[in-house]
């Protein structure tokens, strides 16, 4: 039969398979970071830069997330807005004012502790290819997990500017969120501005990562595969790729200081590219 500790160590044994390699490690570490930035914050009250939230609300949003997407890896549906950026906004709001804790020490906890719980439902032995339906749409859980990292590092690069500490933002960290960042584009672009656009892109990671956006008559189709004759490649470093992706990075300044470069029979369609999606 086996112990109880056994069965924990057969169940977490099982998360390479489950996950991409190295991304329950980046769930783990990066939750692990965000806590050490909260118990060292002087002021949770303090505002965050470029949002209207404050530190402390910040907190309390990533360990709702958390929770939630721990909620979902081991089954339990949620509703949280209609998959567009404006609903999940407001349902944010609303699960945030119905969530009063904002003290640094139980937030850092949570966060941690909703990470894991996420790491041990993946690895509850449920099918890795099963269907579930997230706040971004249907994905599988290596998808949902390179979702949750996706979200962790984007406010954790918000709780980081705020509180003038080095943000957990790296390479590596960044390929391991291209799952969601490929499933996930085609809902946040932005119809208005790809309304009749007919092109094809290349984007490459600098270091490795790539995939293409194929636009036919305004409407996307993201893939890991390049398709052959782009119109425009885009080559860029892959922490301004997530943080330009996630609304933090302006992309004029990010090719000002060289690191995006377009090339192609239609280079001038490079700086548009940004534009072409909201940040989720």
């Amino acid at each position: 039969m086996g112990s109880p500790a056994e069965k924990e160590h057969g169940a977490r044994g099982t998360l390479p398979e489950r996950l991409p390699e190295g991304l329950a490690e980046a769930i783990r570490t990066t939750a692990e970071e965000i806590a050490q930035q909260l118990r060292a914050a002087p002021d949770t009250g303090a505002p965050v830069p470029g949002l209207t939230w404050t530190v402390g609300e910040v907190a309390a949003h990533l360990a709702q997330a958390n929770a939630l997407m721990a909620d979902v890896a081991a089954g339990t549906p949620h509703t949280h807005g209609d998959g567009t950026p404006q609903s999940i906004a407001a349902a944010n709001e609303e699960a945030l004012a119905a969530f009063p804790e904002r003290a640094a020490e139980p937030l850092a906890a949570l966060i941690v502790a909703q990470a894991a719980a996420f790491l041990d439902a993946v690895a509850g032995g449920h099918p890795a290819d099963e269907t579930l339906m997230t706040p971004m749409g249907p994905m599988n859980r290596a998808v949902l997990g390179s979702y949750l990292l996706t979200h962790m590092l984007g406010h954790g690069y918000d709780l980081a500017r705020a509180l003038k500490r080095p943000h957990m933002v790296d390479p590596v960290r960044v390929r391991l969120t291209l799952p969601f960042m490929v499933q996930a584009m085609p809902r946040v672009a932005d119809t208005t501005a790809t309304a009749g656009l007919n092109a094809r892109y290349a984007v490459r990671l600098w270091g490795g990562g790539r995939f293409g956006v194929t636009f036919t008559d305004g409407t996307p189709v993201v893939s890991h595969e390049l398709r052959d004759r782009p119109d425009c490649t885009i080559s860029l470093e892959p922490v301004t790729f997530l943080l330009m992706a996630l609304g933090r990075c302006a992309p004029l300044g990010a090719m000002a200081r060289g690191r995006v470069f377009a090339w192609g029979r239609k280079p001038w369609l490079g700086p548009r590219f940004p534009a072409y999606f909201q940040a989720p």
